[in-house]
C-alpha cells in the first residue's frame, strides 16, 4: 500500500518533510501550495518552498517531493507547472481542496469545486504544458456543500488528463469535523472511473488506515494532520509499527530545534514548535503538560532548555 505525506500550508515545510521522511517510508510528499495569480514566478519561489528541487526533487532520505500549485488561471498555472518540472519536480499536483477563506476569496482551492469546467481547463492546460512522462495529479474534496457533486468533479479532472486524484472525503463546508467523513463516496468514485484515487481524511492510526482501505477500495492513502500528531504515522499505517514513544518524540523535537534555529526560519522557531505541540497534544498526554511550560516563552533558548531537561529526566 502506498502512503503519501500530504500538504499542510504553514506546517509541513521542507524541514518537516526531511524529518518525517527520515523516520517513515513514505512513497511521496506533496509541498505546501505555490500560489499562482497572473505571472510566471521566478525560480527562487520554487526553490524556497521546495529546496528539494536542488537535490533531484527528493528529500535527503530519497522520497520524491511533488510541487503543488494553487490558482485559477489555466494559462499561468500551466506556465508555472512547466517551470516547476523544469527545475526538477517529479510531477505537478493541483490544489482544488484548500478550504481556507483567504484562499477561496481569491478564487483558489476549494472554491473551484463549484466550477468543474474551469477545473477541467486548468488540469488540461497543466497536462499539456508538462512532460507526459511525469504525473499531473489533483487534490479535491467531495464538493463545496454537496458530496454528490464529487462525481462531476472527479470526471472533469479525469477527462482533462489527470493521472491520479487525491480525494479528501468531506465537502468544503464540512471543514475538518471528524463526524463528517464520507469514505463511501470514494468507493462509489472508484466503481465509476478508472483513474487511480488516493483516499484522504481521518487516518490517525493503523486501524483507521485499514478501515479506509476496506471502505474505499483504494490502495493509496494520504495522511496530513495525523502525521504531525504521530510522527511515525507513515510506518504505523504501512507496517503496523508501534507508535513512537514519547522519549523518541522528544529526541525528534530537539533535532527539529537544531534545524529550525540554524535554518532560515530561526526567528519563527518558538511559534513553529508551539504549533507542533498543539498537534502532539492529541496523541501524547505528556505533550499537554510540557506545552503549558513552553507556551510562556517567545525565545528559542528557554524552549530548548525545557525540551532538553524533559528528555534528560526521561533518560535518567
Amino acid at each position: 500500500m502506498r502512503v503519501i505525506l500530504g500538504p499542510m500550508e504553514g506546517v509541513l515545510d521542507h524541514l518537516m518533510r526531511e524529518m518525517l521522511t527520515d523516520i517513515n517510508d513514505y512513497d511521496l510528499c506533496v509541498t505546501e501550495f505555490v500560489r499562482v495569480v497572473d505571472q510566471l514566478l521566478p525560480s527562487s519561489v520554487f526553490y524556497r518552498l521546495c529546496p528539494e528541487l536542488r537535490q533531484g526533487g527528493k528529500t535527503v532520505a530519497g522520497t520524491p517531493v511533488r510541487v503543488q500549485l494553487l490558482g485559477q488561471d489555466p494559462h499561468w498555472l500551466a506556465e508555472n507547472a512547466h517551470r516547476a518540472v523544469s527545475l526538477g519536480s517529479p510531477g505537478i499536483d493541483i490544489n482544488f481542496g484548500c478550504p481556507a477563506k483567504s484562499v477561496n476569496k481569491s478564487r483558489g482551492g476549494a472554491v473551484l469545486l463549484q466550477d468543474p469546467d474551469l477545473m477541467y481547463d486548468i488540469v488540461k492546460a497543466v497536462r499539456a504544458a508538462t512532460d507526459p512522462r511525469l504525473p499531473v495529479t489533483a487534490k479535491v474534496r467531495l464538493g463545496w456543500d454537496d458530496p454528490n457533486h464529487c462525481f462531476e468533479i472527479a470526471d472533469a479532472v479525469a477527462q482533462a488528463g489527470a493521472d491520479e486524484i487525491a480525494v479528501h472525503a468531506r465537502t468544503k463546508t464540512d471543514g475538518y469535523k471528524a463526524e463528517t467523513i464520507k469514505w463511501d463516496y470514494i468507493h462509489q468514485l472508484k466503481e465509476k472511473m478508472t483513474t487511480p484515487i488516493i483516499a484522504n481524511g481521518e487516518i490517525w492510526n493503523y486501524q483507521d488506515g485499514q478501515r479506509c482501505v476496506a471502505a474505499t477500495g483504494s490502495d493509496a492513502l494520504m495522511v496530513c494532520r495525523g502525521a504531525i500528531n504521530l510522527p511515525n504515522l507513515g510506518n504505523v499505517v504501512k507496517y503496523n509499527q508501534e507508535h513512537m514513544r514519547w522519549e523518541e518524540v522528544l529526541q525528534l523535537l530537539l533535532k527539529y530545534s537544531t534545524y529550525e534555529i540554524k535554518g532560515d526560519k530561526g526567528l519563527y522557531y518558538p511559534n513553529r514548535i508551539k504549533q507542533w505541540f498543539a498537534y502532539l497534544r492529541h496523541q501524547y498526554p505528556q505533550a499537554k503538560a510540557l506545552f503549558a511550560d513552553i507556551r510562556k516563552h517567545n525565545k528559542a533558548g528557554p524552549i530548548v532548555d525545557i525540551l532538553q531537561r524533559s528528555y534528560a529526566e526521561l533518560a535518567a
